[in-house]
């Protein structure tokens, strides 16, 4: 069950909104789960309000699915709507990998670097939080490195469907996870832009495939409240 900070802020609409998107996006909740309006407003401090309003514009962002007010989950995923986020990802993380090549400087390579040694330790200890986490850290940290922030903006609103997805297959998914984060750094390093694209291309492909298995096999899961 994701938990979750008590805030105070005075634009609370927004900061729940946010707090909500980075925790679809960093795995924090999977497919099926159920999401219970009064029981996110006691876990963040608030009125039901701001919370209300949030999953209302994530709903809109067909990040999870709203049939009522009792009835509000993260939604399964169409093996056709998966295929289309994973063209449109191949596409737009090869431009943030290409175009971070040409810029990248020793202290982003240091940051990815420091990123993909915390996610093999969470690998290896079996965290799929942690790791799901970090992996998202990893492949947002390219159109930073890019300067890409309107590629980075748009690269959220896919990542809102995928983030639970990618956490649901991630501890079966294993090494195939990360393994083809290690070319993307090696490509940086050389600042071989072409390299650069190939290996997110790959490790979008070749690393997502436990995803689509999920998918495609229609593998239930008990839900969760949260």
């Amino acid at each position: 069950m994701a938990e979750f900070t008590t805030l105070e802020h005075e634009n609370l609409n927004s900061v729940v909104y946010a707090a909500l998107c980075d925790a679809l996006m960093q795995g924090r909740f999977q497919p099926g789960d159920r999401l219970k309006i009064r029981d996110l407003a006691e876990q963040f401090g608030t009125s039901v309000t701001p919370i209300r309003d949030a999953i209302l514009r994530l709903a809109n962002d067909e990040a999870i699915t709203f049939r009522s007010p009792r009835d509000i989950r993260i939604p399964g995923m169409a093996e056709s709507r998966y295929r289309e986020i994973r063209a449109i990802r191949i596409r737009l993380e090869g431009l943030a990998a290409e175009t971070a090549a040409q810029v990248a400087t020793s202290a982003d390579i240091h940051a990815l670097e420091g990123i993909l040694r915390e996610n093999e330790q969470a690998i290896d200890a079996g965290d799929r939080l942690k790791g799901t986490q970090l992996n998202q850290a990893f492949h947002f940290m390219l159109p930073q490195i890019a300067g890409l922030p309107v590629l980075n903006n748009i690269l959220r609103r896919l990542w809102l469907q995928m983030g639970p997805h990618i956490s649901d297959a991630y501890i079966e998914g294993g090494r195939a996870m990360i393994d083809h984060h290690y070319p993307v750094i090696e490509a940086l390093k050389r600042h071989d832009p072409a390299a650069a694209s190939i290996a997110i291309v790959d490790d979008i492909l070749l690393g997502g495939k436990p995803i689509l298995e999920r998918i495609v096999h229609g593998v239930e899961r008990p839900a969760r409240r949260a």
